[in-house]
Protein backbone atom coordinates (compact mmCIF):
# COMPACT_ATOMS: atom_id res chain seq x y z
CA UNK A 1 0.00 0.00 0.00
CA UNK A 2 1.34 3.54 -0.86
CA UNK A 3 1.25 6.66 1.00
CA UNK A 4 -0.13 9.97 -0.43
CA UNK A 5 1.59 13.39 -0.25
CA UNK A 6 0.72 16.81 -1.59
CA UNK A 7 3.22 19.29 -2.86
CA UNK A 8 2.54 22.71 -1.84
CA UNK A 9 0.80 24.00 -4.83
CA UNK A 10 -1.41 20.86 -4.73
CA UNK A 11 -2.45 21.55 -0.94
CA UNK A 12 -3.11 25.44 -2.49
CA UNK A 13 -5.32 24.27 -5.25
CA UNK A 14 -7.29 22.16 -3.32
CA UNK A 15 -7.75 24.58 -0.56
CA UNK A 16 -9.19 27.11 -3.05
CA UNK A 17 -12.38 24.30 -4.10
CA UNK A 18 -15.97 24.39 -3.50
CA UNK A 19 -16.49 21.35 -1.39
CA UNK A 20 -18.50 18.97 -3.29
CA UNK A 21 -15.50 18.98 -6.10
CA UNK A 22 -12.65 18.91 -2.95
CA UNK A 23 -14.03 15.67 -1.91
CA UNK A 24 -14.59 14.34 -5.45
CA UNK A 25 -10.96 14.54 -6.13
CA UNK A 26 -9.68 13.65 -2.52
CA UNK A 27 -11.88 10.46 -3.13
CA UNK A 28 -10.29 9.57 -6.47
CA UNK A 29 -6.76 10.57 -5.29
CA UNK A 30 -6.91 7.76 -2.07
CA UNK A 31 -7.78 5.30 -4.59
CA UNK A 32 -3.87 5.64 -5.80
CA UNK A 33 -3.62 4.02 -2.35
CA UNK A 34 -4.14 0.47 -3.65
CA UNK A 35 -3.49 0.72 -7.50
CA UNK A 36 -0.94 3.69 -8.37
CA UNK A 37 -1.19 2.85 -11.42
CA UNK A 38 -5.05 3.13 -12.50
CA UNK A 39 -5.92 1.86 -16.25
CA UNK A 40 -7.40 5.63 -16.76
CA UNK A 41 -3.99 7.34 -15.64
CA UNK A 42 -1.90 8.24 -18.49
CA UNK A 43 2.43 8.06 -18.07
CA UNK A 44 3.68 11.17 -18.86
CA UNK A 45 7.30 10.36 -18.84
CA UNK A 46 10.28 10.45 -15.87
CA UNK A 47 11.49 12.76 -13.98
CA UNK A 48 14.36 11.78 -11.42
CA UNK A 49 13.85 8.29 -11.68
CA UNK A 50 10.25 8.83 -10.50
CA UNK A 51 7.43 8.09 -13.06
CA UNK A 52 4.73 10.54 -13.38
CA UNK A 53 1.15 9.88 -14.38
CA UNK A 54 -1.67 12.08 -15.27
CA UNK A 55 -4.93 10.96 -14.11
CA UNK A 56 -8.20 13.24 -15.57
CA UNK A 57 -10.94 13.73 -12.68
CA UNK A 58 -13.59 15.15 -14.58
CA UNK A 59 -12.50 18.79 -15.52
CA UNK A 60 -9.65 18.30 -13.50
CA UNK A 61 -5.97 16.73 -13.95
CA UNK A 62 -3.69 15.34 -11.57
CA UNK A 63 0.09 15.18 -12.33
CA UNK A 64 1.79 12.74 -9.82
CA UNK A 65 4.77 10.87 -8.95
CA UNK A 66 5.36 7.35 -8.02
CA UNK A 67 8.26 7.44 -5.50
CA UNK A 68 9.04 3.10 -5.68
CA UNK A 69 11.50 3.16 -2.67
CA UNK A 70 9.56 4.78 -0.33
CA UNK A 71 6.24 3.42 -1.78
CA UNK A 72 4.68 7.62 -2.05
CA UNK A 73 2.47 8.46 -4.48
CA UNK A 74 3.31 12.44 -4.74
CA UNK A 75 0.67 14.62 -6.54
CA UNK A 76 2.44 17.63 -7.88
CA UNK A 77 0.01 19.40 -9.16
CA UNK A 78 -4.17 19.77 -9.77
CA UNK A 79 -5.77 22.10 -12.07
CA UNK A 80 -8.12 22.34 -15.22
CA UNK A 81 -7.51 20.84 -18.09
CA UNK A 82 -5.82 24.13 -19.60
CA UNK A 83 -3.66 25.04 -16.82
CA UNK A 84 -2.24 22.01 -15.38
CA UNK A 85 0.45 21.33 -18.19
CA UNK A 86 2.09 25.06 -17.69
Amino acid sequence: MFSIEFSNQAKKFLKNLDKHIFIRIIERINNLKQNPVPSDAKFIGRHKNDRVFRYRIGDYRTLYKIKEQNKVVLVVKIDKRAGVYD
